[in-house]
């Protein structure tokens, strides 16, 4: 995939996006009239989230077909990772979650509904199909992309920024979670959250598998709602994991690059 499908791949998000949410913005009582009041489990709701996949797939299918599909799919595959980068996935990002709502002095874990925890365990895995995706464009596409001409960290940086305004319409609709939350601590946290993420997606060889799971990890039900000390303990992190690996943040040397690999040790056994 040639680097001028940056510039498609965003255009493409961004219309989706924007234009499914734009229309609730500006318009909210003729879209509700015509297409149903938007919440969270709405049908556009999961479409606008998805954007970034869905170009992801458009521009994978468009440059190398049915098999280059195949082989971009494959990185779903790539389950190897470093234990310290597992950890913080599975150990860290709940523990960010709970400390930050300790702090404001929320609970531990997230109220249960009436209903008792299958609604919850419902949910969970609803959102797997729901932020999880939009990893095929951010870490799947963009990343490796803008890997071939800037270093890691500043590839991060310029994705989390992107991430962020790319979110923006959502903080002016109604009966979503984000109506509730600040737009700044918001923008900062996907920046440090992207920062996060771009070792893990390095260090796995170009996996897509963790990045999805690291995002499931953000939207998960049961971790209390913590804005905005989560957002100051992730940025934290994001520096100390800066730091640490600072010998392969600040250089492109083995950074992944390639959308659509040519030949996996996990496409090989898949095949």
């Amino acid at each position: 995939m040639p680097s001028g499908a940056i510039a498609s791949f965003l255009a493409l998000t961004f219309l989706i996006t924007w234009s499914v949410i734009g229309v609730y913005v500006l318009a909210p009582d003729l879209a509700s009239a015509w297409l149903g009041k938007i919440s969270g489990s709405h049908p556009l709701f999961f479409l606008a989230t998805w954007a970034p996949g869905i170009s992801a797939f458009v521009l994978v299918l468009a440059h190398a077909g049915v098999a280059g599909l195949r082989r971009f799919l494959s990185r779903l595959l790539l389950w190897r990772a470093p234990a310290g980068w597992v950890a913080l996935i599975l150990i860290g990002l709940p523990l960010a979650f709970v400390a930050g709502s300790l702090i404001k002095g929320g609970p531990v874990l997230a109220p249960l509904p009436p209903e008792g925890v299958a609604p919850m365990v419902a949910i969970l895995f609803m959102m797997l199909f729901l932020g999880p995706i939009e990893e095929f464009g951010w870490r799947g596409v963009l990343q490796p992309l803008l890997q071939r001409h800037m270093a890691p960290i500043w590839a991060g940086l310029l994705i989390g920024a992107i991430w962020g305004l790319w979110h923006l319409p959502a903080f002016f609709l109604a009966r979503t979670v984000f109506a509730d939350w600040n737009f700044l601590p918001f923008f900062v946290g996907n920046v440090a959250l992207a920062v996060l993420v771009t070792p893990i997606l390095n260090r796995t060889r170009g996996s897509l598998l963790w990045p999805m799971l690291f995002h499931w990890q953000l939207i998960n039900p049961f971790w209390p709602d913590a804005q905005p000390w989560d957002t100051w303990i992730l940025a934290a992190v994001a520096v100390v994991v800066v730091w640490w690996n600072r010998d392969t943040m600040f250089t492109r040397q083995g950074a992944v690059t390639d959308v659509i690999p040519a030949s996996t040790p996990a496409l090989q056994a898949a095949e």
